[in-house]
């Protein structure tokens, strides 16, 4: 790993459009080294309105040879409010290039457990692989108890060394039913990027970031092995912060 970069935005606004240059940056430089495709995994909360309203606006934006896949998902119907895959299609997918068969949703008529195998498959198949799926870019939230994707504090889906996609049927945030990645997948990707906003917030990064009592939490867990880290906060999400951070000057790319 090439270490941990913590960049904090004065606003909302400005961290919006560094994220949507960084993933677009990102995309043409795994396009340009002649790869078939570039990889993305979403997550859903907060990202989804970003993404929706900065990724759109990026000029000469082209999605045709991205892969876009999910870190993690509920188990609703894709008209369900819920449903990470729909609320995309509504606020993102129908504004970019992005081909119906570049992405990858799950299946939510089937149970949990054939749910999760089920998207094991379509990512095996995605990336021509048995082995771990390595995805270009995972974006990722966290929760103010510290989960990311669906993976919860202290759940013993923290230790899943086996599989690539979990099935959680006891999530402890509505609805508790899901599928997720597991760490191993989100550790094998080039570049991962936490996004993480509001006052809410500051608490649980302090802990994360410098540490505290009891075992570390769920998203202190994600330690790309050999790719990027970035966590993209706001001004209130870094205020009880006392490591370094960098604080990039309007319009900085990253």
């Amino acid at each position: 790993m090439s270490g941990r970069r913590v960049v904090v935005f004065s606003s909302a606004e400005e961290l919006g459009m560094t994220l949507a240059q960084l993933v677009s940056s990102r995309a043409e430089k795994a396009l340009s080294t002649g790869a078939s495709c570039f990889s993305l995994g979403l997550s859903g909360g907060s990202l989804v309105n970003i993404l929706g309203k900065d990724l759109p606006a990026v000029p000469n934006l082209d999605c045709s040879k991205w892969l876009i896949g999910f870190c993690d998902e509920r188990l609703v119907p894709f008209n369900d409010a819920e449903s990470t895959y729909g609320l995309y299609k509504n606020h993102l997918f129908s504004k970019i290039n992005i081909p119906e068969s570049r992405i990858l949703a799950i299946d939510p008529s089937l149970p949990v457990e054939e749910c999760a195998n089920d998207y094991a498959g379509k990512l095996r198949k995605a990336f021509s692989t048995d082995q771990i799926p390595v995805f270009d870019m995972l974006l990722l939230g966290m929760g103010p108890d510290g989960h990311t994707c669906s993976l919860f504090p202290d759940h013993p889906l923290l230790q899943e060394t086996q599989r690539t996609v979990a099935p959680i049927s006891d999530s402890p945030k509505p609805p508790p039913q899901r599928v997720t990645l597991t760490l191993p997948v989100v550790n094998a990707a080039r570049c991962v990027v936490f996004v993480s906003t509001g006052g809410s917030k500051a608490p649980v990064l302090k802990q994360v970031f410098e540490g505290g009592e009891g075992p570390a939490l769920p998203a202190a867990l994600v330690t790309p092995t050999h790719g990027e880290l970035f966590w993209l906060l706001d001004e209130p999400a870094a205020s009880s912060l006392t490591s370094q951070v960098e604080r990039p000057g309007p319009g900085a790319k990253l």
